[in-house]
């Protein structure tokens, strides 16, 4: 890995894939926040399945307050953002101090947000924050395999949250092709079949959503 450790590059790669998680869990999350404030008692257990997450919730209510802000809970937004933090944090030297300030900017946002009777403005702002920080990573980071590992993180996270919502099929194959140059310039050990399989998944007439699940999450270890 060159000047990159070993230790690096998985930090990388997750801050990549955290970041992903966070910015389209909160995208998804605000679009189902005022469907569920309005009328739908029961959409957040659609929502839970569709993310094969644990529906751990009592109420629309307790699923309002908890999913983005409780700690405890492994798969809440909060969680997926301190991880994204963690990996920073540890990367200060290699993604540069402004990067990090904008995942630090986002966990002060977070916090405004879990204060907050009306919390989308600040939800809203990690979503900026997100936005901003894989900026100054295409900005400011001179070193091409660095940027490419996170990017590699970031389009696998993506095409594993997309497939999982069923989402739209050319916007699935989109990030498929995004991503796969992105895994074979990073560098990274890959699993060359795992890679293969997505590309020719999403290329045939019935889309096999749970095959890409599979085989998108094989391809980095």
């Amino acid at each position: 890995m060159g000047i990159i450790s070993v230790e690096q590059v998985d930090h990388l790669y997750w801050l990549g894939r955290y970041t992903e998680r966070v910015y389209t869990t909160l995208n998804l999350f605000a679009k189902s926040f005022d469907m569920m404030i309005d009328a739908d008692d029961d959409i957040y257990h659609k929502y839970c399945k569709s993310l094969d997450i644990p529906d751990i919730y009592e109420s629309k209510e307790d699923f309002l307050r908890r999913y983005p802000f409780d700690e405890t809970i492994a798969d809440s937004i909060i969680s997926n953002l301190i991880r994204a933090y963690d990996n920073a944090i540890v990367l200060r030297e290699t993604i540069g101090s402004d990067a990090l300030s904008y995942i630090q900017l986002s966990i002060y946002a977070m916090n405004n947000a879990a204060k907050s009777s009306s919390p989308m403005i600040e939800l809203q702002q990690i979503m900026d924050e997100i936005l901003s920080f894989w900026g100054i990573v295409d900005d400011q980071i001179d070193i091409e395999q660095i940027r490419n590992i996170i990017k590699a993180g970031k389009r696998i996270e993506r095409i594993d949250l997309y497939a999982r919502l069923r989402l739209d099929k050319n916007k699935l194959k989109r990030e498929i092709q995004r991503m796969i140059p992105r895994v074979l310039r990073s560098g990274i050990k890959y699993d060359e079949p795992a890679l293969s399989s997505v590309s020719t998944l999403i290329n045939e007439s019935n889309t096999d959503y749970q095959g890409i699940i599979a085989n998108v999450e094989a391809i980095i270890a």
